[in-house]
């Protein structure tokens, strides 16, 4: 069973026709702004930024770092408090509000966090995690044509987001775009290859068996199930059998693509 990698037309990097084009689809799907109610496990995510630029004051750099050891120790409440006070003293410090609205969007808070991403992006509209960021909490918030806007101009900026490119996938096939979702992870699974060549690291690895998962949840879904049964087997060889943790987010979706092998493999028939 062969892998639908890199299908579609070569990819061209120029900003007005990919936005074209994306107006073009979904201008043809928009009304459906729906999840198809059986995908269960959404990877969009976003990574915490704590790079300090240079120069700044000691205590500023000593309490972003406390900020810091404060989410390794899950007490997001606190890390807000303290990132409130660095935007406080500083309100034109992006990666402060960028990391706060990060903050907001795991505790469930989408319209805290959206205000902080489009004050990041006010301050600085060429960052393209931002840009994921922002159409992550439009996703979780049912604004799945906004998501894709905001994923496209993240790609604009940065074509190699692998991270953006995955997203994007995932809200196209909630959209029941199929076609577009596969496209995007073959062209997430080509920029991997293309940056990582042969040096394959845990990360890559991983990564690689998170595009596996949805792109054969994205055939499983649209009836290819040969496709969707091949790349749920890759997905399970990349991901790593011993995660960090039980809450570990490559675990959880382990978990969904057993249980989305065994619905295709030993299917239930209502009499």
């Amino acid at each position: 069973m062969n892998s639908r990698m890199f299908q579609g037309q070569p990819h061209k990097i120029k900003s007005s026709s990919r936005s074209t084009s994306l107006a073009a689809k979904v201008s043809l799907h928009g009304s459906r702004q729906r999840s198809s109610g059986k995908q269960l496990v959404l990877d969009r995510s976003g990574a915490i930024d704590f790079s300090i630029p240079l120069n700044l004051p000691e205590q500023p750099a000593m309490i972003r770092q406390q900020a810091f050891s404060e989410i390794q120790q899950g007490n997001h409440e606190a890390a807000i408090d303290l990132l409130s006070l660095l935007i406080e003293r500083n309100p034109t410090s992006v990666s402060d509000y960028n990391n706060r609205g990060l903050l907001y969007f795991q505790n469930g808070q989408f319209t805290r966090a959206l205000a902080d991403y489009n004050k990041a992006l006010e301050l600085n509209p060429r960052l393209a995690k931002v840009y994921n960021n922002r159409a992550n909490c439009h996703a979780s918030m049912g604004q799945l044509v906004e998501a894709l806007f905001d994923y496209e101009t993240a790609l604009d900026l940065n074509p190699a987001n692998i991270r953006a490119r995955i997203n994007q996938g995932i809200t196209f096939r909630e959209l029941e775009m199929y076609e577009q979702a596969i496209e995007n992870f073959d062209l997430a699974l080509q920029f991997s290859h293309m940056i990582s060549g042969a040096d394959l690291t845990e990360s890559t690895t991983t990564m690689r068996g998170h595009i596996y998962a949805h792109r054969g949840r994205t055939s499983h879904l649209s009836g290819d199930w040969n496709y969707a049964i091949a790349d749920y087997h890759r997905a399970l060889t990349a991901l790593p059998s011993t995660p960090a943790s039980s809450l570990d987010a490559s675990q959880r979706l382990q978990t969904q693509i057993k249980t989305w092998l065994n619905d295709l493999l030993h299917p239930s028939f209502e009499a």
